[in-house]
Protein backbone atom coordinates (compact mmCIF):
# COMPACT_ATOMS: atom_id res chain seq x y z
CA UNK A 1 0.00 0.00 0.00
CA UNK A 2 1.30 3.45 -0.87
CA UNK A 3 1.77 5.98 1.90
CA UNK A 4 -0.55 8.97 2.01
CA UNK A 5 0.96 12.18 0.66
CA UNK A 6 0.96 13.77 4.08
CA UNK A 7 1.14 12.24 7.52
CA UNK A 8 -0.61 13.01 10.75
CA UNK A 9 2.34 15.00 12.16
CA UNK A 10 1.77 17.67 9.54
CA UNK A 11 -1.50 18.42 11.27
CA UNK A 12 -0.14 18.30 14.81
CA UNK A 13 -0.53 21.99 15.48
CA UNK A 14 -3.91 22.64 13.89
CA UNK A 15 -5.78 22.67 17.18
CA UNK A 16 -3.53 25.11 19.09
CA UNK A 17 -5.04 28.42 20.25
CA UNK A 18 -4.64 31.25 17.76
CA UNK A 19 -2.75 33.46 20.22
CA UNK A 20 -0.83 30.77 22.06
CA UNK A 21 2.43 31.75 23.72
CA UNK A 22 4.96 29.08 24.57
CA UNK A 23 8.64 29.75 25.11
CA UNK A 24 11.17 27.03 25.83
CA UNK A 25 13.61 29.55 24.37
CA UNK A 26 13.11 33.09 25.68
CA UNK A 27 12.79 35.47 22.73
CA UNK A 28 10.03 37.65 24.18
CA UNK A 29 12.39 40.54 24.92
CA UNK A 30 13.54 40.50 21.29
CA UNK A 31 9.96 40.37 20.03
CA UNK A 32 9.04 43.34 22.20
CA UNK A 33 11.81 45.44 20.65
CA UNK A 34 10.54 44.88 17.12
CA UNK A 35 8.43 47.98 16.25
CA UNK A 36 5.32 46.15 15.10
CA UNK A 37 3.44 42.90 15.62
CA UNK A 38 5.52 39.72 15.45
CA UNK A 39 4.58 36.05 15.30
CA UNK A 40 7.10 33.27 15.86
CA UNK A 41 7.00 29.51 15.63
CA UNK A 42 10.06 27.30 16.06
CA UNK A 43 10.49 23.57 16.61
CA UNK A 44 12.97 20.75 16.36
CA UNK A 45 12.00 17.12 15.85
CA UNK A 46 10.75 16.97 19.43
CA UNK A 47 7.02 17.32 20.02
CA UNK A 48 7.15 20.50 22.10
CA UNK A 49 7.71 23.75 20.17
CA UNK A 50 10.69 25.89 21.12
CA UNK A 51 8.70 29.09 20.61
CA UNK A 52 5.05 29.76 19.79
CA UNK A 53 4.08 33.43 19.91
CA UNK A 54 1.03 34.58 17.91
CA UNK A 55 1.72 31.48 15.87
CA UNK A 56 -1.87 30.96 14.76
CA UNK A 57 -2.58 34.63 14.05
CA UNK A 58 -3.06 35.62 10.39
CA UNK A 59 -0.32 37.71 8.78
CA UNK A 60 0.02 39.09 5.27
CA UNK A 61 1.95 36.35 3.53
CA UNK A 62 3.82 38.48 0.98
CA UNK A 63 6.18 36.15 -0.90
CA UNK A 64 6.19 33.30 1.62
CA UNK A 65 2.89 32.21 0.02
CA UNK A 66 5.13 31.04 -2.83
CA UNK A 67 5.97 28.01 -0.68
CA UNK A 68 2.38 26.81 -1.14
CA UNK A 69 2.64 27.37 -4.89
CA UNK A 70 5.85 25.32 -5.06
CA UNK A 71 4.25 22.56 -3.00
CA UNK A 72 1.28 22.45 -5.39
CA UNK A 73 3.62 22.01 -8.35
CA UNK A 74 5.57 19.20 -6.72
CA UNK A 75 2.42 17.37 -5.65
CA UNK A 76 1.34 17.56 -9.29
CA UNK A 77 4.71 16.07 -10.28
CA UNK A 78 4.15 13.30 -7.72
CA UNK A 79 0.68 12.61 -9.13
CA UNK A 80 1.95 12.53 -12.71
CA UNK A 81 -0.34 15.35 -13.82
CA UNK A 82 2.62 17.64 -14.56
CA UNK A 83 6.35 17.35 -15.13
CA UNK A 84 9.22 19.72 -14.25
CA UNK A 85 10.07 19.85 -17.95
CA UNK A 86 6.58 20.94 -19.04
CA UNK A 87 6.68 24.34 -20.71
CA UNK A 88 4.28 27.17 -19.92
CA UNK A 89 3.74 30.25 -22.06
CA UNK A 90 3.82 33.67 -20.40
CA UNK A 91 0.69 35.82 -20.36
CA UNK A 92 0.84 39.59 -20.59
CA UNK A 93 -1.26 39.90 -17.42
CA UNK A 94 1.30 37.90 -15.42
CA UNK A 95 4.33 39.99 -16.39
CA UNK A 96 4.86 42.53 -13.61
CA UNK A 97 7.68 44.21 -11.70
CA UNK A 98 9.80 42.41 -9.12
CA UNK A 99 10.75 39.90 -11.78
CA UNK A 100 14.51 39.70 -12.19
CA UNK A 101 14.49 36.35 -13.96
CA UNK A 102 11.74 37.22 -16.42
CA UNK A 103 12.70 40.87 -16.88
CA UNK A 104 12.49 41.68 -20.58
CA UNK A 105 10.45 38.58 -21.38
CA UNK A 106 7.43 38.85 -23.66
CA UNK A 107 3.98 37.24 -23.79
CA UNK A 108 4.09 33.93 -25.57
CA UNK A 109 7.62 33.01 -24.50
CA UNK A 110 7.76 29.59 -22.86
CA UNK A 111 9.64 28.41 -19.76
CA UNK A 112 9.69 25.06 -18.00
CA UNK A 113 7.88 24.65 -14.70
CA UNK A 114 11.25 23.90 -13.09
CA UNK A 115 12.71 27.19 -14.33
CA UNK A 116 9.70 29.09 -13.05
CA UNK A 117 9.77 27.42 -9.63
CA UNK A 118 13.45 28.16 -9.11
CA UNK A 119 12.97 31.78 -10.12
CA UNK A 120 9.91 32.12 -7.87
CA UNK A 121 11.77 30.81 -4.81
CA UNK A 122 15.39 31.80 -5.22
CA UNK A 123 14.96 35.36 -6.54
CA UNK A 124 11.26 35.69 -5.64
CA UNK A 125 10.33 36.48 -9.24
CA UNK A 126 6.73 37.74 -9.22
CA UNK A 127 6.03 37.12 -12.90
CA UNK A 128 7.19 33.51 -12.53
CA UNK A 129 4.91 33.21 -9.50
CA UNK A 130 1.93 34.61 -11.40
CA UNK A 131 2.59 32.24 -14.29
CA UNK A 132 2.55 29.28 -11.91
CA UNK A 133 -0.64 30.51 -10.22
CA UNK A 134 -2.27 30.72 -13.64
CA UNK A 135 -0.95 27.29 -14.64
CA UNK A 136 -2.18 25.42 -11.55
CA UNK A 137 -5.08 27.66 -10.46
CA UNK A 138 -5.81 29.30 -7.11
CA UNK A 139 -8.35 26.64 -6.22
CA UNK A 140 -5.75 23.87 -6.56
CA UNK A 141 -3.17 25.83 -4.56
CA UNK A 142 -5.62 26.48 -1.72
CA UNK A 143 -6.74 22.85 -1.78
CA UNK A 144 -3.10 21.79 -1.50
CA UNK A 145 -2.66 24.04 1.52
CA UNK A 146 -5.63 22.44 3.27
CA UNK A 147 -4.42 18.92 2.49
CA UNK A 148 -1.02 19.79 3.97
CA UNK A 149 -2.62 21.01 7.19
CA UNK A 150 -2.17 24.72 6.46
CA UNK A 151 -5.56 25.74 7.79
CA UNK A 152 -4.78 29.45 8.08
CA UNK A 153 -3.27 29.89 4.62
CA UNK A 154 -5.14 31.36 1.66
CA UNK A 155 -4.09 32.64 -1.76
CA UNK A 156 -6.64 35.15 -3.01
CA UNK A 157 -4.87 37.13 -5.72
CA UNK A 158 -1.98 37.23 -8.16
CA UNK A 159 1.04 39.37 -7.38
CA UNK A 160 0.78 42.96 -8.59
CA UNK A 161 2.98 46.02 -9.12
CA UNK A 162 0.82 48.00 -6.69
CA UNK A 163 -1.34 46.34 -4.04
CA UNK A 164 -4.11 48.49 -2.52
CA UNK A 165 -4.33 48.23 1.27
CA UNK A 166 -7.64 46.37 1.07
CA UNK A 167 -6.05 43.62 -1.03
CA UNK A 168 -3.05 42.96 1.23
CA UNK A 169 -5.03 40.55 3.39
CA UNK A 170 -6.10 38.42 0.43
CA UNK A 171 -2.88 36.38 0.62
CA UNK A 172 -2.50 35.29 4.23
CA UNK A 173 -0.86 32.63 6.34
CA UNK A 174 0.31 31.99 9.89
CA UNK A 175 3.74 31.28 11.39
CA UNK A 176 2.51 27.85 12.48
CA UNK A 177 1.29 27.00 8.97
CA UNK A 178 4.57 27.88 7.35
CA UNK A 179 6.53 25.98 10.00
CA UNK A 180 4.24 22.99 9.40
CA UNK A 181 5.07 23.10 5.70
CA UNK A 182 8.82 23.30 6.33
CA UNK A 183 8.68 20.56 8.97
CA UNK A 184 6.90 18.34 6.45
CA UNK A 185 9.67 18.92 3.92
CA UNK A 186 12.46 18.21 6.40
CA UNK A 187 10.80 15.15 7.89
CA UNK A 188 9.97 13.73 4.47
CA UNK A 189 13.50 14.24 3.25
CA UNK A 190 15.28 13.15 6.44
CA UNK A 191 13.24 10.04 7.16
CA UNK A 192 12.49 8.98 3.60
CA UNK A 193 8.77 9.42 4.18
CA UNK A 194 5.97 10.68 1.97
CA UNK A 195 4.70 13.59 4.08
CA UNK A 196 3.22 16.70 2.47
CA UNK A 197 4.81 15.47 -0.78
CA UNK A 198 6.78 12.39 -1.75
CA UNK A 199 10.16 12.07 -0.08
CA UNK A 200 12.10 12.76 -3.29
CA UNK A 201 10.03 15.88 -3.89
CA UNK A 202 10.70 17.05 -0.32
CA UNK A 203 14.43 16.74 -0.99
CA UNK A 204 14.10 18.57 -4.29
CA UNK A 205 12.19 21.48 -2.69
CA UNK A 206 14.77 21.80 0.09
CA UNK A 207 17.46 21.87 -2.59
CA UNK A 208 15.74 24.81 -4.27
CA UNK A 209 15.29 26.64 -0.95
CA UNK A 210 19.00 26.24 -0.18
CA UNK A 211 19.64 28.45 -3.21
CA UNK A 212 17.61 31.37 -1.79
CA UNK A 213 19.42 34.65 -2.49
CA UNK A 214 17.80 36.83 0.20
CA UNK A 215 19.93 36.28 3.30
CA UNK A 216 19.32 39.42 5.40
CA UNK A 217 16.86 38.01 7.96
CA UNK A 218 17.16 34.53 9.53
CA UNK A 219 20.51 33.73 7.85
CA UNK A 220 21.98 37.03 9.10
CA UNK A 221 21.59 35.80 12.68
CA UNK A 222 23.35 32.47 12.18
CA UNK A 223 27.03 31.50 12.03
CA UNK A 224 28.59 31.85 8.57
CA UNK A 225 28.35 28.67 6.56
CA UNK A 226 25.19 27.40 8.31
CA UNK A 227 23.02 25.62 5.71
CA UNK A 228 19.66 27.38 5.53
CA UNK A 229 16.68 26.54 3.32
CA UNK A 230 14.51 29.64 3.52
CA UNK A 231 11.92 31.85 1.85
CA UNK A 232 11.42 35.51 2.63
CA UNK A 233 8.54 37.91 2.03
CA UNK A 234 8.41 41.70 1.97
CA UNK A 235 5.73 44.31 1.37
CA UNK A 236 5.12 47.66 3.08
CA UNK A 237 5.20 47.18 6.84
CA UNK A 238 5.90 43.44 6.51
CA UNK A 239 9.07 41.41 6.82
CA UNK A 240 8.77 37.60 6.91
CA UNK A 241 11.22 34.72 6.82
CA UNK A 242 10.56 30.98 6.98
CA UNK A 243 13.44 28.50 7.23
CA UNK A 244 14.78 25.05 7.87
CA UNK A 245 18.06 25.68 9.65
CA UNK A 246 20.73 23.03 9.13
CA UNK A 247 18.64 20.66 6.99
CA UNK A 248 20.19 17.18 6.90
CA UNK A 249 22.38 18.13 9.88
CA UNK A 250 22.37 16.62 13.37
CA UNK A 251 20.28 19.38 14.97
CA UNK A 252 17.92 20.89 12.39
CA UNK A 253 15.11 23.19 13.41
CA UNK A 254 12.27 24.97 11.68
CA UNK A 255 11.72 28.69 12.27
CA UNK A 256 8.95 30.96 11.02
CA UNK A 257 8.97 34.67 11.87
CA UNK A 258 6.26 36.94 10.48
CA UNK A 259 5.62 40.63 11.12
CA UNK A 260 3.03 43.28 10.37
CA UNK A 261 2.49 46.96 11.04
CA UNK A 262 6.25 47.48 11.13
CA UNK A 263 7.25 51.09 11.70
CA UNK A 264 10.89 50.34 10.86
CA UNK A 265 11.51 47.50 8.44
CA UNK A 266 15.28 47.50 9.03
CA UNK A 267 14.59 46.96 12.72
CA UNK A 268 12.26 44.15 11.70
CA UNK A 269 15.05 42.45 9.77
CA UNK A 270 17.43 42.83 12.71
CA UNK A 271 14.83 41.46 15.09
CA UNK A 272 14.26 38.39 12.92
CA UNK A 273 18.03 37.79 12.82
CA UNK A 274 18.23 38.16 16.61
CA UNK A 275 15.43 35.64 17.13
CA UNK A 276 17.25 33.17 14.87
CA UNK A 277 20.50 33.74 16.77
CA UNK A 278 18.88 33.06 20.15
CA UNK A 279 17.10 29.91 19.01
CA UNK A 280 20.16 28.56 17.23
CA UNK A 281 22.28 29.10 20.35
CA UNK A 282 19.76 27.20 22.47
CA UNK A 283 19.53 24.28 20.03
CA UNK A 284 23.33 24.10 19.76
CA UNK A 285 23.71 24.13 23.56
CA UNK A 286 21.30 21.22 23.93
CA UNK A 287 23.15 19.39 21.16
Amino acid sequence: MKRALFVGSALAFAGAPAFARTENVDVQSIVERIPGITGVYARTFKDTPLVAIRDGEPFAAASVIKLAIMLTAYRAFDAGTASPSDKVKLRAADLIGGSNFLAGSHPGEAFTLQQLIRAMIQVSDNAASNTLITAFGMEAINATAIKAGLTGTHLGRHFADVVPAWRVSQNVTTPRDMATLMFGLERGSREGLDTIARSASCRAMIGILLGQEDRNKIPAGLPPGTPIANKTGEIDGVRNDIAIVNPYGDTPFVLAVMTKELRDTSAGNRGIAAIARAINASVAAEG
